[in-house]
């Protein structure tokens, strides 16, 4: 949570503790603070725990960090081990990479294999380009 703050942070809130709240109350203030933290901690697992009793047995495994939405799109469209939603089929259909190489995608028909070969770009490299033909792409130059 507080990754990025260093050594004199901590010091210049140490000090600015101490000159506001001074030494003697200090260290009830820590106490109170941390106890603060504890109970709201054990109310937020708490609420978590009662959630998933709600929800039933088959979400044992739910985790509420998947709820976000950077982490949903990593896990479902990214890989992972299960594919609850089926975006593993549309993911296969949508070979960028095929596309961008311009070789035919694992689900692509024929008609659109054949389609792909004829506007294929021409093997030598510096070569003119004839009319109606595509240049050439170079993923690499991207």
């Amino acid at each position: 949570m507080f990754t990025d703050i260093g050594l004199p942070e901590v010091l210049t809130l140490i000090v600015m503790g101490i000159v506001i709240f001074g030494p003697d109350k200090l260290p009830k203030l820590i106490q109170d603070v941390t106890g603060f933290i504890r109970k709201v901690r054990t109310f937020a697992d708490g609420a978590k725990e009662d959630i998933r009793n709600e929800l039933g047995p088959e979400f044992k495994d739910f985790e509420f960090e998947d709820l976000h939405p950077k982490t949903f799109v990593r896990k479902q469209l990214l890989g992972g081990n299960e594919d609850p939603l089926g975006l593993k089929e549309i993911r296969d259909g949508l070979d960028i990479k095929s596309v961008l190489n311009d070789e035919p995608a694992p689900a692509m028909t024929s008609a659109k294999a054949d389609l792909t070969k004829s506007a294929a770009p021409a093997a030598g490299a510096g070569a003119p380009l004839s009319e109606g033909e595509r240049p050439p792409f170079d993923i690499d130059a991207t």
